[in-house]
């Protein structure tokens, strides 16, 4: 019995000192091991570029000739874009109401732009002017009403006598026939380079184009593009100068951007 008792304490102190060796042991292992590379810190940029903004959307992400302006994906060949756009064209239901309760009420409004471009002399009765994407011709009949008396539309569905049939991406006349164009369907053209590029070939040199755009907000289904900023639209009129841009309340469209084509350039 005596023995037992003396053995006791002795295999605890040797326990004990087991136990603080393997953990000195456990320490000096973890201390002496190489510390891992650390990786700086980057600063990720989740800036957010609103459409309205004035800011160019390169100054959030990296530039690409397509900033600003996006083509609507689904349209597996032209006839099938065109088919969209006769959709809402040939819509019995919308023509009734272009014609009847939204007619007096858009050739008003329409006449109040056109009488305000006249005042800053980038329209006047004596222009020859065309309105694309004319729909029924509410455009046509205000120019007309402001005294503008040489003026027609174009659509894929005529509407006579305001409206001839016509597609902006192909207009159906000769160069540089018009003073003055006008159009709010920018958003329709599923080619705008092509869209552009016939209104400036058809511009009369010193001629006015007009768009009415929306930058702030997505509204129409049948839209082809997005326009997110001008910048797009100054990168596509080539041969044209910016004169102006603006807000305006133009049934869902909220920015009007004039451009003015150049003098064809002399040869010495």
């Amino acid at each position: 019995m005596k023995t037992a008792k003396t053995n006791k304490p002795l295999i605890l102190k040797y326990f004990l000192i087991s136990l603080f060796l393997s953990l000195l042991l456990l320490f000096l292992f973890f201390s002496l091991q190489p510390a891992a590379p650390r990786t700086p810190a980057t600063l990720i940029s989740t800036t957010n570029v609103h459409p309205s903004s004035s800011s160019s959307a390169s100054s959030a992400v990296s530039s690409s000739d397509d900033d600003g302006l996006k083509i609507r994906p689904g349209y597996s060949s032209y006839d099938s874009y065109i088919q969209r756009q006769l959709n809402k064209t040939l819509n019995p239901k919308l023509r009734k109401i272009w014609t009847t309760r939204d007619w007096d009420r858009k050739i008003q409004v329409f006449s109040k732009f056109f009488d305000e471009l006249k005042r800053e002399n980038l329209l006047s009765n004596s222009s020859k002017a065309l309105s694309i994407g004319a729909r029924v011709g509410q455009e046509v009949e205000a120019l007309k009403r402001v005294g503008v008396s040489d003026s027609i539309g174009i659509d894929l569905v005529p509407c006579p006598p305001l409206v001839l049939q016509g597609d902006f991406h192909n207009q159906p006349f000769d160069n540089e026939t018009f003073d003055f164009e006008f159009s709010n369907v920018f958003d329709h053209a599923l080619y705008p380079h092509k869209f552009v590029s016939e209104v400036e070939r058809t511009l009369k040199p010193n001629g006015v184009c007009v768009l009415h755009v929306a930058l702030s907000r997505r509204a129409d289904k049948y839209s082809a593009n997005d326009l997110y900023s001008v910048r797009p639209l100054v990168k596509l009129f080539q041969r044209s100068e910016l004169v102006r841009v603006r807000k305006v309340d133009g049934f869902g469209l909220d920015t009007e951007v004039v451009f003015r084509k150049k003098n064809s350039i002399q040869r010495s």
